[in-house]
């Protein structure tokens, strides 16, 4: 059955109002729980970017949410300490946590000094993490020499279940690349046919487990506000590759995002003051055959968001049967 999240931004807010966010969806009736893993946030206006796996260790030790991350090994990360971390959160909290390995974004990565390599290279080292990273969570000693190396690495604490590596995918290619690897597919939203596109090459490349949805959305009591809301805070998120990912310094995402207008961010995030509207979206995209849906109300103050949506919002969207359990 489609279930619905609550997304945690750790760009937009602190991580102590983050964490109290996150308890407050989970009573309001939110089903589990996502986040991001930023070194930096997309704008100087969102002005912050709390360490992610010490927060993810406190959101699951206070709540009973089923938790996730979309993080990027390979350069800023190693894959080792990577596999460590993802143990360890597996052993505390068996069957509540997951992650999904991404390529990354240079404003996170660049701060080690190395290079940033082109994207097929980086396509390449995410596959290399992905393999050293599942093995270690097997149990096995790992050596690897590629564009990652690693020497007689273990991993001392062994989950049971071993979290799920989920892959993240934008575009249909990557969508029918990363099926050979991932246990499931998060994506965000995007034009109901491309997202369609993208499920199918996911599903033809023999891709398995759940597929989840992060919905970036802008709600207010007034059209206006909600608008405002949404083009303070997510209009530097609007471009594609190669700017989203080769950009390196939140500065340079402001002076881009200056003169993006208002359609530019609807149509990265929907937008509006009607409900029924917002619940007429997601029952698209349930109805399209995404498994979990992820709400990321893009504005800095979260409570009244979670309040309305899970009072007004959550209850009206019908589960999709015969969506694949986790």
């Amino acid at each position: 059955m489609t279930r619905i999240g609550f997304h945690a931004s750790h760009e937009q807010i602190s991580p102590r109002q983050l964490l109290a966010d996150v308890q407050h969806a989970e009573r309001a009736g939110f089903q589990m729980a996502m986040c991001s893993d930023h070194l930096a946030p997309w704008s100087t206006r969102q002005g912050h970017s709390g360490y992610t796996w010490s927060w993810l260790g406190a959101a699951l030790a206070t709540t009973e949410l089923e938790l996730g991350c979309v993080s990027a090994p390979g350069q800023r990360y190693h894959p080792v300490v990577h596999a460590q971390r993802i143990a360890t959160l597996g052993q505390m909290f068996p069957g509540r946590f997951w992650a999904a390995l991404g390529s990354g974004q240079n404003m996170n990565e660049h701060v080690t000094g190395d290079p940033w390599p082109r994207k097929e290279i980086r396509t390449q080292r995410l596959e290399e993490c992905v393999d050293v990273i599942r093995r270690l969570l097997a149990g096995e000693t790992v050596s690897h020499d590629g564009l990652i190396r690693v020497h007689e690495a273990q991993i001392w604490e062994r989950a049971d279940p071993v979290p799920p590596l989920l892959a993240p995918a934008i575009t249909v290619e990557s969508a029918g690349r990363v099926a050979a690897w991932g246990e499931g597919l998060v994506t965000l939203n995007q034009p109901i046919e491309v997202l369609r596109d993208l499920l199918a090459a996911y599903r033809e490349a023999g891709g398995a487990g759940p597929a989840a949805l992060q919905v970036h959305l802008s709600w207010a009591p007034r059209q206006e506000e909600a608008e405002r809301i949404a083009h303070d805070q997510w209009r530097s998120n609007v471009f594609d590759e190669p700017v989203d990912s080769d950009t390196a310094q939140p500065v340079a995402f402001d002076i881009m995002s200056e003169h993006v207008s208002m359609d530019a961010v609807h149509e990265a995030v929907k937008v509006s003051a009607d409900l029924e509207q917002h619940v007429e979206w997601l029952q698209e995209y349930a109805e399209l055959g995404f498994d979990d849906l992820y709400l990321h109300f893009v504005g800095q103050q979260q409570d009244e968001f979670i309040d309305v949506f899970a009072e007004q919002v959550l209850p009206k969207v019908v589960p999709r049967a015969g969506a694949a359990a986790r």
